[in-house]
């Protein structure tokens, strides 16, 4: 490791006096003119991560939801998955130290961490669409290059796509081909496959209108496209052609306002979803025949589909173990429904995928997404070769389906920014400051079927504040409630909450 010529290319990469960040839920996020620095020394910490692992590491320059003139950065592992929580420790170690201390901070990690200085090293890249994206993922590359790593720079991708990536040249290409080919084909061979076992009522053709958030996944659907069934019309809003990234569209958008995004129009009855910035967010919504909107967020799509999965397996006398892995702000009608109706076993973690996936990984089908749109299913070893009879075992489950969605009744959040709060009990219950959970649970008891909670954002510098109640009245109402007590006991600073925020 020659620390000359990094301590030399650092000074290209200046950390700014006094800035301190924290790796989060999404690894690093802020105003990207802060972020230089980070890329630079991220580009490090992969190079010692792949080493370490013997395994190629990924690199993804995003900020996801967050608005345009912000930027990110995120380390995959191995698999596909979120950097390991020994090495996020290291990540927010490095990112701060003082360039005097930085060549230090290396060596610490490298001595800690057992890392094999002389192995090969290889990391992938990839970026959103932010104006910021290409300078900063040349800062990573910067990083690679002066610690002697290879690297391979994919450009603008998804984040899913590069977690894609990560996955396939580690497996062998077992998993499929590291290629933006390889995972056009692999997934849209699986949804031609699943589409042909599932009526359509006659609908022979059928329309999803996409909101993009005016980011990468417009490029990357139009791409898509080619690989889908002609009976599929897939078309693009905000596609980024004009808007600004995330701004009144996008997944968060639609799920905190709870109504269709700027710059769609919608029909009664028409399909329609939305991606959030770097697309690994969906959630789907309609207008019914009487304008009213509804939303199938995280938590409907966890429970339509594990609700599926737990009645296909009782038809063909399967025992595979199913369970749903959601946060304390998933829906709580959800749970019960969840629990009380489909005894499907339901499990709680903290807030970011990276917790919902640890704990979904102990059953054969494993459920999780979070409330804003982030999930997957994932299937065990032993289930692999079950699902391949489950698919033949595919009946038309529409009817099912709309069924179920009825029995989720709507309880709805609403969300307010304040300043950082320390949480328990993955993240329902305050401890400070003194005093604040109390009064959350005095106003709680006011309301019907009500739950509340606050925590700190793990991709904001802000706090979140969740309401739920029986109405859209009391969860407003609830939502206002909470917000002023934070305000009031956590020292809050602007304008104060005002009903109906």
């Amino acid at each position: 490791m020659d620390l000359d010529a990094i301590t030399k290319h650092s000074a290209s990469h200046a950390k700014p006096d006094g800035l301190i960040l924290q790796y989060g839920t999404a690894g690093f996020r802020t105003k990207a003119d802060r972020l230089d620095h980070v890329m630079f020394r991220m580009g490090l910490l992969a190079v010692l991560r792949s080493k370490q692992t013997k395994s190629t590491i990924g690199v993804m320059v995003t900020a996801s939801h967050n608005p345009e003139d912000d930027n990110g950065v995120k380390l995959v592992d191995p698999l596909g998955e979120m950097l390991a929580p020994s090495w996020e420790e290291h990540a927010t170690h490095l990112a701060n130290a003082e360039e005097q201390d930085l060549a230090r901070a290396l060596v610490a990690i490298s001595e800690e961490a057992a890392v094999n200085l002389h192995q090969d090293a290889f990391v992938v890249i990839g970026r959103d669409t932010r104006p910021s994206s290409e300078k900063l993922s040349e800062s990573v590359i910067d990083g690679v290059t002066v610690l002697g790593g290879q690297f391979h720079d994919y450009g603008l991708l998804t984040t899913p796509q590069l977690h894609y990536m990560v996955c396939c040249r580690n497996t062998g290409g077992q998993y499929g081909e590291a290629t933006i080919d390889g995972y056009y084909h692999k997934l849209s061979t699986a949804f031609v496959e699943l589409s042909k076992q599932a009526s359509c009522s006659g609908d022979d053709h059928r329309t999803l209108k996409v909101d993009c958030a005016n980011g990468i996944g417009a490029l990357k659907l139009k791409e898509m496209k080619h690989y889908l069934p002609q009976g599929l019309s897939v078309q693009l809003f905000n596609d980024g052609t004009k808007g600004k990234l995330n701004h009144f569209c996008g997944a968060d958008f639609v799920k905190s306002h709870q109504k269709p995004p700027e710059g769609i129009e919608m029909k009664a009855n028409e399909r329609c979803c939305s991606f959030d910035g770097d697309a690994d967010r969906i959630i789907y919504y309609y207008c019914d025949v009487d304008g009213h909107f509804h939303l199938i967020d995280g938590d409907k799509i966890a429970t339509l589909i594990s609700s599926f999965l737990k009645e296909l397996l009782l038809e063909i006398g399967e025992s595979l173990t199913v369970g749903v892995v959601q946060t304390a702000y998933a829906n709580g009608s959800s749970t019960r429904y969840l629990e009380e109706v489909m005894k499907v076993p339901v499990y709680c973690t903290k807030t970011g995928v990276k917790h919902l996936h640890h704990k979904a990984q102990e059953f054969d089908l494993g459920v999780y997404f979070e409330a804003n749109g982030h999930g997957t299913v994932l299937f065990s070893k032993a289930a692999e070769t079950k699902i391949r009879q489950l698919a033949k075992e595919l009946e038309d489950k529409k009817g099912k389906a709309a069924k179920m969605l009825e029995n989720v009744i709507d309880l709805f959040n609403q969300v307010a920014d304040r300043q950082v709060i320390s949480t328990t009990d993955a993240e329902r219950q305050v401890v400070k400051p003194p005093g604040l959970q109390e009064a959350i649970n005095d106003l709680v008891k006011k309301y019907k079927l009500s739950r509340a909670f606050v925590r700190p954002s793990g991709t904001e510098d802000v706090v979140r504040v969740y309401a739920e109640a029986d109405s859209q009245e009391n969860a407003d109402s609830l939502a206002y409630e909470v917000s002023l007590a934070v305000f009031q006991q956590a020292g809050g600073v602007g304008e104060r909450p005002q009903p109906g925020f």
